[in-house]
C-alpha cells in the first residue's frame, strides 16, 4: 500500500490489464484499493528481460494510438514489476520494493459497530496486518470498544464520477448540510446509517454535532446533480486536481463497484514470424553504422558492388532504400513509427499470415498446420488450421469512466492518461497458447451480405446501432460526428455469431473454461472483405497450452463440434422471447436473437462485449429463410 508499503493482496497480470488496472478500484476482502499511476511503480534493480516486452507491431500501434490522444511516444513495454522471492520471504527486498502500488479509495469509512463515518486522515481508523504472510487480512479497525476486539472499518462506498473521467470522494459533510458546512465544528463527527428495505439506496448520512441528517437517494440520478458540488477534476490515482476552477462537468454518485467506474482501453498482437520486411529493418538496425548513407538507388548500386557489401545483392535496392530513410525518420523523431493510412490496422498481418497459402515456418512464438476440411462442412468454411502454438502481447495506453471506449472510434470517448507526465512506457502483459482458425466462404459470406442490404432485420440492427452512437453518455470532442460511422457490418454480425457458438460448445470438451478462451475476427471492410475467425487460449500460465484446443479441430471430432454447435443454438430456454427479439426502437441495445443463455460468453472472451450477435442468421428460427448465411444441409 502506498506511503506504508504493505502488502495487502495479489492480482493475476491479466487483472491488471482487463478487470483492475491503473486508476481501478480492486476490492479486496475488507476495504477496497485504487491502482496508483506509472509515476508510483518501480523497475529498479529489476533486469529488463525480466519487465520487458518486445512486440515492435503492438508498440508500434501504442504510438500511433497515443499519437491521436496528442501523447507522447513510448520505447518499451514492461510488464508489472515483481522478483523471484517475494511469496517465500514477505519482508525482504523482493516483496518491499517490487509489486504494484495501491492505496486506500474510498478513504472515507465506517465503523461496522458504531456507524462512525470519518475519512482515513482524521485518525480514527488504524490499520492492521501483522502477518505479512497473509496480505487478505489486512483490515482497517475502529477503537470505539473499551475491550474485546476492535470492530472492523469498511469503505464507504459512494463515489463521484465525471465524464471527463475524474474520480472523488463523496461529500458527506456538505451534502449532509444541505451545500454548507456544520455550524458546530469545522470538522464534525459523522454518522452513516443503512437503513435497509428494498430500495436502490437507503442510507443516511447525519452530522453528530448539529443533527444534520440527509438520505443518500437525494443524490443519485440526474435529479440528485443539483444536490452535488461541482466536479474538482481529481485523479486519485494521480494524487492530481483539475486546479483553478476545477472541471466543467456536474459528477454523477456511483457505488464503489459499479462496473462502469473504469474501462480499460487496450490493444493487442499477435507475436508473427519475422517476414522479409522484418529481416531487413533489423538488417538496417544492426548495420546501422554502414548502412545509413543508402538514401538513393544510386548509391546502392555502387556500394553493392563491393566485395564488403556483397549481401546486399539479396534485397530490393529500392526496399532497402525506405528501410533506410525510415529509420532516419525514426531517429529524428519526426515519424516515430510507421503509420497507416487509417488508425493501428493489427490485424491484416495476422490475416495475411493466417491465410497464407505457404504456412510460415514454425517459431518458439507460432506454429502454424493445414487440416483437412471435412467434406459435409466444406460448404461453409474455405481452411481450418491448427494454430499449435501463439503468443499474445496486450497494452494498457489508458482507461474511461462511465462509458467503455469504442475501439473503431478511440476519440468518441475521454481517455484518462497513466501519469501526469511521459514515461516512455506503459503496462504490458503476454499470454501463450493455441488455437483454431476458421475462414468462411467468401463467396457464401458475399452472397449472403448482399442479401442483408434490403434485410428488415439488418435495418433494424443498424437503426439501432446508430441510436447507441447518439445516445453515448461521455462528452464528444468536437467535430464531426456521423451516428454510422466505423458500423461493423453485416458480415462481422454473422461471424462474431457463429465464433459465439463454436466457444461455448469448444468450452463443454476442449478442458479449458469459456473464460480462458478468446476470439480475434477478420471481417475486413467493404472494400477488403475478410471471413476469419480465430479461437483460441488467452491464460497467463501454462493451461493455455494443454494442447486440448487444437486437437478439435481435426477432422474426427470438427465436424461434431460444428454441428453441436448450430443445433444447440437453434434452442434457447429464453424461447421464443430470444429468439423474436430485434433490435427496435426506443431500445438501443446492439444484439438480436442472443442472450446469456445461447450465445453471450465472458468479457474476458468477446472482443466487442457481446455486441453484433444474432443467431436467427445462421439457424432457422421461424424467420425469412433467405437470411440464413448457413448452408441449407447443416441446418435442415
Amino acid at each position: 500500500m502506498s506511503g506504508q508499503y504493505r502488502r495487502v493482496g495479489a492480482a493475476r497480470p491479466s487483472h491488471l490489464m482487463f478487470t483492475g488496472g491503473i486508476g481501478a478500484l480492486i476490492d479486496l476482502p475488507n476495504f477496497s484499493v485504487i491502482v496508483k499511476g506509472l509515476e508510483a511503480w518501480n523497475h529498479t534493480g529489476l533486469p529488463g528481460e525480466h519487465y520487458l516486452i518486445d512486440e515492435p507491431r503492438l508498440r508500434a500501434a501504442v504510438n500511433r494510438r497515443l499519437r491521436l490522444y496528442g501523447a507522447d511516444r513510448v520505447d518499451e513495454l514492461r510488464s508489472p514489476p515483481w522478483a523471484e522471492g517475494g511469496d517465500n520471504n514477505p519482508q525482504g527486498p523482493a516483496a518491499q520494493h517490487t509489486g504494484v502500488p495501491v492505496t486506500p479509495f474510498p478513504q472515507w469509512m465506517r465503523c461496522t459497530a458504531c456507524n462512525e463515518l470519518a475519512a482515513l486522515d482524521s485518525g480514527s481508523f488504524e490499520l492492521v496486518n501483522r502477518n505479512p504472510r497473509t496480505p487478505h487480512e489486512a483490515r482497517f479497525v475502529h477503537d470505539c470498544k473499551r475491550r474485546g476486539t476492535k470492530p472492523l472499518a469498511v469503505a464507504a462506498r459512494f463515489t463521484l464520477v465525471c465524464r471527463d473521467g475524474h474520480l472523488d470522494e463523496f461529500p458527506y459533510v456538505f451534502f449532509a448540510h444541505g451545500g454548507t458546512g456544520c455550524p458546530k465544528a469545522e470538522r464534525p463527527r459523522m454518522r452513516m446509517r443503512d437503513n435497509g428495505g428494498n430500495q436502490a439506496a437507503n442510507v443516511t448520512i447525519e452530522c453528530i454535532p448539529c443533527g444534520a441528517h440527509r438520505n443518500i437517494r437525494h443524490a443519485m440520478g440526474e435529479r440528485g446533480r443539483q444536490h452535488l458540488p461541482r466536479c474538482r477534476g481529481r485523479h486519485p490515482h494521480l494524487d492530481t486536481f483539475a486546479g483553478g476552477d476545477g472541471c466543467s462537468e456536474n459528477p454523477l454518485v456511483l457505488v464503489a463497484g459499479a462496473s462502469n467506474q473504469w474501462f480499460p482501453i487496450t490493444l493487442t498482437a499477435l507475436a508473427l514470424p519475422a517476414g522479409k520486411e522484418d529481416d531487413l529493418r533489423a538488417l538496417v538496425e544492426s548495420r546501422w553504422a554502414e548502412l545509413n548513407m543508402i538514401t538513393s538507388t544510386a548509391i546502392f548500386q555502387a556500394m553493392s558492388q563491393a566485395p564488403h557489401y556483397r549481401y546486399l545483392n539479396e534485397y530490393d535496392a529500392q526496399e532497402v532504400v525506405d528501410a533506410v530513410n525510415a529509420h532516419h525518420l525514426a531517429q529524428s523523431g519526426k515519424q516515430p513509427e510507421s503509420t497507416p493510412a487509417d488508425g493501428e490496422d493489427l490485424l491484416t498481418p495476422e490475416w495475411q499470415l493466417l491465410t497464407s497459402a505457404v504456412l510460415p515456418r514454425p517459431t518458439e512464438d507460432f506454429a502454424l498446420e493445414q487440416v483437412d476440411v471435412p467434406e459435409p462442412l466444406r460448404g461453409l468454411f474455405a481452411d481450418v488450421r491448427q494454430v499449435e502454438r501463439l503468443r499474445e502481447a496486450r497494452a494498457l495506453i489508458g482507461f474511461t469512466r462511465l462509458d467503455a471506449p469504442d475501439p473503431e472510434d478511440p476519440e468518441l470517448v475521454r481517455q484518462v492518461s497513466l501519469s501526469t507526465r511521459p514515461r516512455g512506457w506503459v503496462p504490458a502483459g503476454e499470454v501463450r497458447g493455441e488455437g483454431i482458425f476458421l475462414r468462411v466462404q467468401d463467396t457464401l459470406v458475399a452472397d449472403w451480405a448482399a442479401r442483408m442490404e434490403t434485410s428488415d432485420t439488418m435495418h433494424a440492427h443498424r437503426d439501432a446501432y446508430a441510436q447507441f452512437r447518439t445516445n453515448r453518455r461521455s462528452r464528444r470532442i468536437p467535430g464531426g460526428f456521423h451516428p454510422m460511422d466505423h458500423w461493423p457490418g453485416a458480415r462481422y454480425i454473422a461471424l462474431h455469431t457463429l465464433s459465439h457458438m463454436l466457444i461455448r460448445t469448444i468450452a463443454l470438451e476442449c478442458g479449458y473454461s469459456s473464460a480462458s478462451l478468446g476470439e480475434r475476427i477478420y471481417a475486413g471492410t467493404d472494400t477488403d472483405p475478410r471471413t476469419g475467425i480465430l479461437i483460441y487460449t488467452a491464460v497467463p500460465d501454462a493451461e493455455g497450452t494443454l494442447g486440448g484446443l487444437v486437437t478439435l479441430a481435426g477432422e474426427r471430432h470438427f465436424e461434431r463440434i460444428v454441428r453441436r454447435a448450430l443445433g444447440d443454438a437453434a434452442h434457447c430456454s429464453s424461447d421464443p422471447l430470444c429468439a423474436e427479439r430485434v433490435p427496435q426502437k426506443p431500445f438501443d441495445y446492439l444484439h438480436g436473437a442472443a442472450c446469456h443463455a445461447c450465445l453471450f460468453v465472458s468479457e474476458t472472451t468477446c472482443e466487442r462485449g457481446n455486441r453484433y450477435l444474432d443467431r436467427r442468421y445462421l439457424v432457422p428460427l421461424g424467420g425469412d429463410p433467405a437470411d440464413l448465411l448457413t448452408p441449407r444441409e447443416l441446418v435442415e
